[in-house]
């Protein structure tokens, strides 16, 4: 609430609020702030005080006003010299296509230069670490911290660091590879999924994000074609374009991808890889058939693409789940996952298992970003899995979660939503019937953090899908709350 008390005016209240969120990316580059006179009655001051606290965002180089459009926030990324441009596009600004892109979604995507992260990659990952406010918060990509607490976590910790093993791990550099305690019992639960991975064929990470970036640094070059699910994960969108990637959004289906568009960019741009999640897809939930898996493999050798399978999910999925890893064999398959959503966030432990072929190749990415990963975490996290607590953990978290997700989904439809995929697994993918970019903006206001849609695609653009997480979205509060604002915005 602006206060009229304050020692600052209404007017310097205002821009300040928009401004902290702008500089911490909750307001995403390119998003358009409220009209002057949505923004007037919102906050219950003059249009003349909303004017004024735009203009200082203005003198401030936060936001730019465009003619009969109103305000919208800054890109941030540098202008981009010839030097620093693509081949064969010009210096100057307008909207010519540069191969895939246009100049002006360069300039958008692109920050200046090779290497510089896109204005939207840290947009959403700002907005994961700035707490917003102590309610739960339905755009969140983790569990609860209370549904991740445990005992046997800290247990098995001061087991593995009692002094003489502390002493003879931490002096000296771990295995390149990764704790071999851990490498043999991934191997060994991988295999009740039907991925048969040996040890030697596995390497440990700095959580899963790590092993998609071994994986595309290895395999890709800049420029090179990658196609990835849309609807997908925004941080491998805004990820792969700072690495220079040509990215090709393939239609998230409730059975795959769309097989009719990915067999048109083989034929047409020759694609290097495939990032895919199979099971619980973000932020879907879809989960992969049989015979779209089939097709998949069947394209890859045809065109000779590597599939990267993300289970990221898999301690909350069923193990039945078809996996392309499982049916491939790891031979054109890489698998990656990690234990942040389940176990852990803050301990950074991730794997990939790839085909022997590529293992050494692998390694060596990890060497030159990383060395090795700390091994003392790693050899607690062997224990938990060994002594089947990870396996009674994710099994209590499931039944929670069933039991979050029915009354979540029950609010939400209460609530006027409604679900564009099954809702299953962590999120639900949700169509509220306004545009949740602008809704996003005003539960800012209201304390919560939401997930639009339109951070899910390759380029932003207005959406009425929002993404919940099932495990904070259980409280009537919510929903209240976000109908009163929803219904203020139908205004």
């Amino acid at each position: 609430m602006l206060m009229k008390t304050s020692t600052q005016s209404l007017t310097e209240q205002l821009s300040a609020r928009f401004g902290e969120r702008i500089r911490n990316r909750l307001f995403a580059p390119g998003a358009r702030l409220p009209s002057v006179r949505q923004c007037a009655q919102q906050h219950g001051v003059s249009p003349s005080t909303v004017v004024a606290a735009y203009d200082q965002l203005l003198a401030q180089g936060l936001v730019e006003a465009r003619k009969n459009r109103g305000f919208f926030v800054r890109e941030m990324a540098p202008a981009l010299t010839a030097e620093r441009m693509p081949d064969g596009a010009a210096a100057d600004a307008d909207d010519r296509p540069v191969g895939n892109w246009s100049t002006a979604h360069w300039f958008a995507t692109r920050g200046a230069g090779r290497g510089a992260p896109p204005v939207n990659a840290t947009a959403l990952i700002r907005g994961m670490f700035h707490k917003i406010s102590d309610k739960p918060q339905p755009g969140m990509g983790v569990f609860p911290p209370e549904w991740l607490e445990s005992t046997f976590m800290p247990a098995a910790v001061r087991k593995v660091t009692h002094t003489r093993a502390l002493q003879d791990f931490s002096l000296q550099y771990g295995e390149p590879l990764g704790d071999t305690g851990l490498r043999r019992v991934l191997s060994k639960k991988l295999a009740t999924l039907n991925v048969h991975a040996a040890p030697e064929n596995i390497i440990t990470t700095v959580g899963a994000t790590h092993a998609l970036d071994i994986v595309s640094r290895t395999l890709l070059r800049p420029g090179d074609p990658v196609m990835v699910e849309e609807p997908g994960w925004a941080v491998e969108f805004a990820r792969l374009s700072a690495l220079g990637m040509h990215i090709l959004p393939v239609p998230r289906r409730a059975d795959g991808p769309d097989l009719e568009v990915m067999a048109k960019y083989c034929e047409v741009h020759q694609p290097k890889l495939y990032v895919s999640v199979s099971v619980f897809h973000n932020p879907t939930g879809y989960c992969l058939t049989p015979g779209s898996a089939h097709r998949i493999l069947q394209l890859a050798n045809q065109h000779n693409f590597h599939v990267v399978e993300d289970d990221t999910y898999s301690h909350i999925a069923p193990e039945h789940a078809t996996r392309l890893t499982a049916l491939d064999g790891l031979q054109r398959t890489i698998y990656v996952s990690g234990f942040a959503k389940i176990l852990a966030p803050n301990w950074r432990i991730g794997f990939l298992a790839a085909p022997a072929a590529l293992t050494e190749q692998l390694l060596d990415t990890k060497l030159l970003a990383t060395l090795t990963t700390p091994a003392l975490l790693e050899k607690a996290l062997a224990l938990c899995i060994e002594q089947g607590q990870l396996r009674r953990h994710s099994e209590r978290i499931r039944t929670r979660l069933d039991a979050a997700r029915a009354r979540s989904v029950k609010l939400a439809l209460g609530a006027g939503c409604t679900f564009a995929a099954e809702p299953v697994g962590l999120f639900g993918w949700v169509d509220t019937g306004v545009d949740t970019d602008a809704l996003s903006q005003r539960m800012l206001d209201e304390g919560y953090l939401l997930a639009p849609g339109a951070l899910f695609h390759a380029e932003r653009k207005p959406s009425t899908l929002m993404r919940i997480n099932f495990a904070t979205t259980q409280d009537a509060t919510f929903w209240r709350v976000f109908q009163r604002v929803r219904a203020e915005q139908g205004r």
